[in-house]
């Protein structure tokens, strides 16, 4: 079944468009950094994209990530949609959806941390894992708070407190206060089990207690500082290639979107600690069953002609497509040829305007770069630009 996570903004509320993107390091846009995720464009590839809409338009997202393009139409004050088949990318989408002060953040938290059942922590398989990814007393908090929000994670506040503990569930470890929960990880990406295992022995690492409620308090302040005006929206965690976005109601002006390049197949296991969080399995997930197929170059053409079919369908005439694609060097498989062939084969009003050199992985935070491809003979990738008929 699919998930759905939808946001309104009061009636009395009344969004200011923002008409120029401020720096990167501004209040306003710390929501953007909230939880690290792979193939995240920049946020001024979709606000720039979205300079020519006018009030009331919605913006569709078949491949959202993690909600690059929903706080861009958010900026906009454009009412948007985002589908995703990850539960962390849906889960960290949502968080950029929600209008929420740090205070209610650490309110929520408070409450569930003082629940004496924490319910059960994670065993066997990878004990050893556990034990050496988190203090007990840490790890009994993290369980605390995940339980709680298995059961009931709808509110402003909930899809906020789990974006927060998604963003800190583990990272470096600092010499100062600690801003993550776990022993030495990477922020961006879990470690397997057994590797992080042999680092932590390797290196002499042990867990340090961290107070939970207090890194959760510390990263709201930051993160939800300053955040823009609310506006409509709705995430919804589901494989695009088989959803009904006709159930959605919105006619949309604007698809802006990347989908996983041609040759990547590794978000789930990649993303395993996380997923776990959100209600996954404690060990890692290899399937693939829910992206686009990589078994042949064929199925993945087909695949990704479903999807834009499928969104033509829910589209007003006139409405824009606006992509980002590549593939993984190893594939040796040009994006473009890959895309128009899509295109071509959903044979549904799509008409390519533009197609434009994005540059490659080394230019910026790409989808190869982010896998560890984008240093050897890196793809160019392509931004296209293409309207509904």
């Amino acid at each position: 079944m699919p998930t759905v996570v939808s946001i309104t903004r009061s009636r009395k509320e009344v969004p200011a468009p923002l008409k120029r993107l401020p720096k990167l390091t501004a209040p306003l846009l710390r929501l953007n950094g909230l939880c690290p995720y792979y193939t995240m464009f920049p946020l001024s590839f979709p606000f720039d994209a979205l300079a020519a809409s006018e009030a009331g338009e919605w913006v569709f997202d078949p491949f959202c990530g993690r909600g690059t393009t929903i706080l861009a139409a958010r900026l906009r004050g454009l009412p948007s949609v985002g589908v995703d088949s990850n539960p962390v990318a849906g889960a960290i989408a949502a968080s950029k959806l929600a209008m929420v002060r740090a205070s209610e953040i650490r309110a929520l938290a408070r409450t569930i941390l003082e629940d004496a059942n924490p319910g059960p922590v994670p065993a066997t398989p990878h004990g050893e894992f556990w034990e050496k990814c988190y203090a007990p007393k840490t790890l009994r908090e993290i369980c605390r708070i995940r339980n709680f929000l298995l059961v009931q994670c709808s509110t402003r506040v909930e899809v906020a407190l789990r974006g927060v503990m998604l963003g800190i569930l583990h990272g470096p470890r600092n010499k100062s206060k600690p801003t993550y929960l776990s022993n030495q990880m990477p922020r961006t990406y879990s470690t397997k089990p057994g590797p992080a295992v042999r680092y932590w022995r390797k290196k002499k690492l042990e867990p340090v207690e961290i107070d939970v409620l207090d890194a959760i308090d510390r990263r709201a302040r930051f993160s939800f500082k300053q955040v823009p005006p609310s506006m409509l929206g709705k995430i919804i965690t589901c494989d695009s290639r088989t959803f009904d976005f006709a159930r959605l109601a919105p006619r949309y002006s604007w698809v802006i979107t990347s989908p996983p390049y041609y040759g990547m197949r590794t978000y789930f296991p990649d993303h395993w600690l996380r997923n776990w969080f959100v209600g996954g399995p404690n060990d890692v997930d290899y399937s693939a069953e829910h992206q686009l197929s990589h078994h042949s170059e064929a199925e993945f053409v087909t695949d990704l002609a479903t999807v834009w079919k499928k969104t033509a369908e829910v589209c007003l005439a006139g409405a824009k497509l606006i992509c980002r694609f590549g593939a993984l060097p190893s594939c040796e498989k040009d994006p473009r040829d890959l895309f128009e062939r899509s295109l071509a084969e959903a044979k549904c009003g799509w008409r390519i305007t533009t197609i434009k050199d994005a540059g490659t992985s080394q230019h910026g935070r790409r989808q190869c770069d982010q896998f560890g491809t984008g240093k050897n003979n890196p793809v160019e990738e392509i931004d296209v630009y293409a309207v509904l008929e």
